[in-house]
């Protein structure tokens, strides 16, 4: 039994009007393009599926590289009841209605698999729901996302499932798999005899950004196009009609999902690294895809302090004048002022002293007792406190040579303790040569010099 039963009418069934994409879904392993990582000959997954003995498993990659192509596949070859749910239609009654069942074809040495499109989308109370029968094998889950399963899985369902990792689409294997739609008589586009260049095949698979439903989708908008009487060239895909139906790249993106986190890490990493060309292009992915500018603005603030430092100082005051740029100007506009802030980042000497120091200052805090402020160091307003030798023994820098104090500032536990050690980058080499010149005052007094 499955749900996918009647879907392989051909031309003359359901499928006729069906987008290509849904045309043109492969039927076997062995029209599959792609994943040969997990599909080709004596690879696990294959093996699985040709046994028809796959276990649980997740699948996980970007949208249009074949989750649900596979998932279909194994509706096709398995003996089990094979049962599809969507997260986006389904709540936790159906989920307990179809586990009862489940569980009824258990008793029976039925076997049942359960697909689930868009896992991720389901939280934890309904994750739950799946976890005992998937533990005591009453079923076998095969669910699908487009999110990282660390963060959008339960770790309980997780550690009992196989994490599949499909990858998108080469420009060839897509341009490939159009050049087949437009040929295929039965479930493609070859009835409509058209013709197309391979530069225009080249260009709508360059655009789907390894999705291949989508440059489906965007290969019906040409065929339209291609059919209309008064084009000079009727019933032909060139390059300036691929164009048209492209309109605009497709941008792999998710402001809350790991792509976000993906790009922003890359943007930090290049800035690190001192490539302003490639946090240029990073930083244009992200307003290309939507990103919230002010967003981009904390973290380039963040970049600044974490690995500019006391380096280069001023990077931090360029960094909020292109934030107030931003509010000021709004976007297009405003977007300049960031990117010039991150070429600027890019080019700076670099310097974690100060994020390393206080890292360190933070455990010390966490794991050695609190010891009390040294009385030297404290505050005496008071004639008690006077009493009680608040601020005795203090030394006023100011009225000391060098205007420097021989008097320890740590408590006395951690008396020698030295956090921060700047670099020879930029502005904090001469912060260094500061450092030591404040030694040697203080080994001087401390040595009767």
């Amino acid at each position: 039994m499955s749900l996918f039963d009647g879907e392989s009418e051909g031309p003359q069934g359901t499928l006729r009007t069906a987008p290509l994409a849904e045309r043109m879904r492969p039927r076997s392993l062995e029209e599959l393009s792609g994943q040969e990582h997990l599909v080709g000959p004596g690879k696990p997954l294959r093996v699985q599926i040709e046994r028809d003995d796959s276990g649980s498993m997740i699948l996980w990659g970007p949208p249009g590289v074949g989750k649900t192509t596979l998932a279909k596949i194994v509706a096709e070859t398995t003996q089990a009841t094979f049962i599809e749910f969507s997260a986006v239609m389904s709540g936790i009654k159906e989920i307990k209605q179809v586990m009862a069942a489940a569980a009824q074809a258990s008793q029976m040495h039925s076997r049942t698999i359960l697909f689930i499109d868009e896992i991720h989308r389901f939280n934890k109370a309904q994750q739950d729901a799946f976890l005992p029968y998937v533990e005591r094998g009453v079923i076998r889950l095969i669910g699908a996302t487009t999110e990282n399963p660390s963060f959008e899985i339960i770790s309980a369902l997780l550690s009992r499932c196989r994490v599949y990792v499909l990858e998108p689409l080469s420009e060839e294997q897509i341009a490939a798999l159009l050049r087949r739609a437009l040929e295929d008589r039965e479930r493609g586009l070859g009835a409509l005899e058209l013709t197309a260049d391979d530069d225009a095949l080249q260009l709508i698979a360059g655009y789907s950004s390894g999705d291949c439903r989508n440059a489906y989708n965007t290969l019906e908008v040409a065929a339209q196009l291609a059919q209309e009487p008064d084009r000079e060239a009727v019933k032909h895909i060139d390059k300036a009609l691929a164009g048209v139906a492209v309109q605009q790249r497709v941008l792999l993106y998710d402001k809350s999902g790991e792509e976000h986190y993906n790009l922003i890490s890359a943007l930090h990493k290049s800035v690190r690294n001192s490539d302003p060309d490639a946090a240029l292009y990073w930083l244009a992915r992200m307003f290309a895809a939507g990103e919230d500018p002010l967003y981009l603005a904390r973290r380039v603030v963040r970049m600044a302090v974490e690995d500019i430092g006391l380096a280069a100082p001023e990077a931090l005051n360029l960094c909020l004048s292109a934030k107030e740029a931003i509010d000021f100007l709004g976007s297009p506009e405003g977007d300049l002022a960031l990117a010039e802030a991150v070429v600027y980042l890019s080019l700076a000497p670099k310097s974690n002293s100060v994020y390393t120091a206080y890292g360190a200052v933070q455990r010390e805090v966490e794991e050695t007792r609190q010891e009390p402020v040294p009385l030297h160091l404290r505050n005496a307003p008071t004639k008690l406190m006077k009493e009680l030798d608040y601020g005795k023994g203090y030394r006023y820098a100011h009225n000391e040579e060098g205007r420097v104090a021989d008097m320890d500032c740590l408590p006395d536990s951690l008396k020698g303790r030295s956090y921060y050690h700047p670099t020879q980058e930029g502005r904090e080499k001469l912060l260094a040569q500061r450092m030591e010149e404040i030694r040697r005052i203080r080994a001087g007094k401390r040595g009767g010099g």
